[in-house]
């Protein structure tokens, strides 16, 4: 199993693979999105933490995932204008992923194996489940779908060094 989140390659919404390496040192939030799901609008907040705090060595990363009630039916491309149209995203976002079962990404394998979620649980249960990792690549934190951008924050200044 890998050690740190810089050991993961990921293709982008062009298909081209982006070494995850590329954010060494930085303070990353890995994030399940989808276009049609109630927790949407966590884009725009999702969106606002990146500009506030990507100077200071932080980054989301969002991967799109169509396993919850088929809310991300579109193509590279549909994703790609519905983010910039919709929400201004301006942070990387990746391919379409799965992140449960047989097929999972092995970045989200790894990222449920460092962080399980309730009781244990490895599956990532929503849409928009956060996924933050330190400036190490090898500690990560999970908070649940329903849990705002907002609210993580104060999580991401702490591991900044800015608290």
């Amino acid at each position: 199993m890998a050690d740190t989140i810089w050991d993961f390659t990921a293709a982008d919404l062009r298909g081209q693979p982006v070494p995850l390496e590329r954010y060494r040192g930085s303070v990353v939030l890995v994030v399940n999105v989808a276009s049609r799901c109630g927790f949407t609008p966590q884009y725009a907040g999702l969106e606002a933490l990146y500009r506030r705090h990507r100077d200071a060595g932080f980054v989301v990363l969002g991967f799109p995932c169509n396993q919850f009630g088929g809310q991300e039916p579109g193509t590279s491309r549909e994703i790609e204008t519905f983010c910039r149209d919709r929400f201004d995203v301006t942070f990387p976002m990746f391919e379409k992923v799965d992140v449960n079962g047989p097929a999972a990404h092995p970045l989200f394998v790894w990222l449920k194996a460092k962080a399980p979620g309730a009781l244990g649980s490895k599956a990532v249960k929503w849409n928009f489940t956060k996924f933050l990792v330190d400036r190490d690549g090898a500690h990560v934190e999970r908070f649940a779908p329903r849990t705002p951008p907002e609210a993580v924050e104060p999580a991401i200044i702490e591991r900044l060094g800015r608290g």
